[in-house]
């Protein structure tokens, strides 16, 4: 008993000093835990609050630092298949690349945010999604559409239209953009923009890894 309520007193003070739990557990040798619930009211001194302070973001910086390690040793990798795959040959790189041209060209370059594709052009967009769906193993369920229309267009009729040239169901389509109407002239024959959304932070990487390999090879 008399240890245990030495532990506890030890633990406060090293809060107070700015410690964290991980710290005071490894000094004392008691679970994280108990630890926790020891010092969870513990005022600190203004030294304890500043070193605190001064751990949490130091230990931010380092997981920040290694999870962006970590992103590049799997690009780097995704380039290292697709130069593989370039050098390998066949059909199924020939439709990877283009696909993977397309999306260079059309496509978000930022690959945090998943995949995302955006035009204007039906036969673009079909073709695409044509290439996409034949180079990867794509998950149906993480397609999602948007639309970009102005405010002569009828909704409904335009989604319906999007959903015939993608083969994505109506219900996995987000809610329009509506652009105000500027007064200028109605372009009857203008569908929209459509962007496909696609959510895979792996896929994206991907798409990019072969465009620049391909790029690469040829020089550009």
């Amino acid at each position: 008993m008399k240890q245990k309520v030495a532990e506890r007193l030890a633990a406060r003070k090293f809060r107070e000093r700015g410690y964290s739990v991980n710290e005071i557990a490894d000094r004392i040798g008691v679970a994280k835990s108990s630890i926790s619930v020891w010092v969870r009211n513990v005022p600190l001194t203004e030294k304890g609050r500043a070193r605190l302070l001064t751990r949490i973001k130091l230990g931010q910086l380092l997981s920040a630092e290694n999870k962006r390690r970590k992103t590049q040793e799997t690009i780097k990798g995704y380039r290292k298949e697709a130069l593989e795959e370039l050098n390998a040959g066949g059909d199924s790189i020939s439709r990877k690349i283009l696909c993977s041209l397309l999306y260079w060209c059309e496509g978000a370059k930022n690959h945090l945010s998943g995949a995302r594709f955006t035009n204007s052009d039906p036969k673009l967009i079909r073709a695409f999604l044509v290439l996409f769906r034949n180079s990867f193993q794509v998950d149906e369920s993480k397609i999602r559409i948007g639309l970009h229309l102005h405010e002569y267009h009828n909704t409904e009729r335009q989604i319906d239209f999007w959903s015939r040239i993608t083969m994505v169901p109506k219900r996995r389509f987000i809610k329009p953009y509506r652009k105000p109407h500027t007064g200028k002239r109605v372009r009857d024959e203008y569908p929209g923009c459509a962007t496909i959304y696609y959510h895979s932070n792996m896929v994206a990487r991907r798409l990019l890894a072969t465009a620049e390999v391909f790029l690469d090879q040829l020089g550009a």
